[in-house]
């Protein structure tokens, strides 16, 4: 499996995604730093709140072969802008969470924010419940190198 980079907002479930796709006890707490799994690479929300700190989000995702923009839809504030994914010249996926927590109608503002971003496929996934995992990581399992 290549490497894949979580960004989104604080609290989004990033860390979470990371510990659930290599199979680790979850284990919540803030991520302070970068945090580099064997596959992954789990950045903290300031980089994405903070427009000034993109620049550290587009050098930490040079070594990933896939971003991944982590949506919260219990959060009603937007904070991916419209075309952010162009920024990287990588495949950029969206990753809506905790989706067993709102309803069909957050879940569709989240996916209109994601595809304004510019993401190529959307992800739906609760990783409490574990739903959805699967088709993820199996898509993260055949990326091609």
């Amino acid at each position: 499996m290549k490497k894949i980079i979580f960004i989104g907002k604080t609290g989004s479930g990033k860390t979470t995604l990371c510990q659930k796709l290599h199979k680790l006890q979850l284990k919540y707490k803030k991520t302070q730093s970068v945090d580099l799994y064997n596959s992954a690479i789990d950045t903290p929300g300031e980089y994405i709140e903070n427009r000034r700190l993109y620049n550290a989000l587009i050098t930490t995702s040079a070594d990933a072969k896939v971003i991944s923009l982590v949506y919260d839809p219990t959060q009603e504030e937007n904070y991916i802008p419209p075309g952010f994914a162009s920024m990287f010249s990588k495949d950029v996926i969206g990753i809506i969470t905790k989706t067993n927590k709102v309803n069909k109608g957050q879940i569709d503002t989240a996916y209109e924010r994601l595809k304004l971003a510019g993401v190529s496929q959307i992800f739906k996934v609760d990783t409490v419940d574990e739903v959805g995992l699967e088709p993820l990581f199996d898509y993260l399992e055949n990326i091609n190198s």
